[in-house]
């Protein structure tokens, strides 16, 4: 495997250890500051990731389908972190300090709403992303080294417009509340 490969893989599990460190620093010891430093930790992991993988092509590297996986990660990262550590943040304290309400499990209209709010929050990844990968491949500034920058490009809009589609249809079909 490639060694950004392994970057994107040790900064994967960094964010989830950050957010947990985060986590049990705020609510188990009581330390909100120190948890809210290891919670903005995030964004440093996703600027390692940005450092390394232009650092690789600017030596020469040929741009591969992990190099733009690394540009999808930071749009991803940057676009769904603040949300994905809400998340974290309601399901611990509910299910691990035993507080707080329970979790909503959505459907219907609100599920819709929650779902086209998700798509709206992958056109911010997108766009993000997007602008990375078109900067790695404005620098490389040659085609034949850049073209599966370019390729991921074309799929990951591929991948928004059926996100979008997926989202629209829940206003038509709505998901049905789960009955227990």
């Amino acid at each position: 495997m490639n060694f950004i490969a392994w970057i994107i893989i040790a900064c994967e599990i960094g964010f989830w250890v950050v957010i947990a460190a985060g986590l049990i620093t705020r609510y188990i010891f009581n330390q909100k500051r120190l948890g809210l430093f290891f919670l903005a930790l995030t964004p440093v992991l996703d600027l390692f990731l940005l450092i390394v993988t232009a650092n690789d092509l600017h030596n020469g590297a040929t741009a591969t389908q992990i190099h733009a996986l690394a540009a999808v990660y930071l749009g991803v990262s940057i676009a769904f972190g603040k949300s994905m550590i809400r998340w974290a943040d309601e399901k611990f304290v509910y299910y691990f300090k035993k507080q707080g309400p329970k979790p909503v499990r959505r459907s219907g209209m609100d599920y819709a709403k929650h779902s086209l709010k998700g798509s709206l929050q992958h056109v911010l990844a997108f766009i993000i992303g997007g602008a990375f990968l078109y900067l790695m491949i404005y620098w490389i500034d040659e085609p034949d080294r850049t073209q599966s920058l370019s390729e991921m490009l074309k799929l990951w809009l591929l991948i928004l417009g059926i996100d979008f589609v997926l989202s629209t249809s829940y206003f038509i079909w709505p998901k049905p509340a789960k009955t227990k």
